[in-house]
């Protein structure tokens, strides 16, 4: 805290980094676009976040591969037929992260 010279009550917060609220995991467009994918759907199989987010089965794969070393989503296997099918769905953890990072962006762009 910083006094103001004008009156000796009155304190002022430093400014705080308007960056730091940022989320590095959330930098890559790809994993934006899966959080924001997620947070409006209950879940999402491998093949519509692929169809949606016009990415190869390998870049989709290794962005969700970090979303959930982050904890940010779960992940449900199962076989429909014979065939497997892996749904996507975002976690409590990575709900409060993504809504964090989203209120930050708009405080950079001064609407927060």
């Amino acid at each position: 805290m910083i006094r103001n010279k004008n009156t000796k009550s009155q304190l002022i917060k430093p400014m705080q980094n308007p960056i730091e609220g940022l989320n590095k995991v959330f930098d890559s467009r790809v994993r934006l676009g899966i959080m924001s994918a997620l947070i409006v759907n209950d879940a999402m199989d491998f093949n519509s976040l692929k169809k949606l987010l016009e990415v190869t089965d390998g870049n989709l794969a290794s962005h969700l591969k970090a979303l959930e070393k982050n904890d940010y989503i779960t992940l449900r296997k199962k076989f429909i037929g014979r065939k497997p099918n892996t749904s996507y769905s975002i976690s409590k953890q990575g709900r409060a992260a993504f809504i964090q990072h989203l209120n930050s962006l708009e405080k950079l762009m001064g609407n927060g």
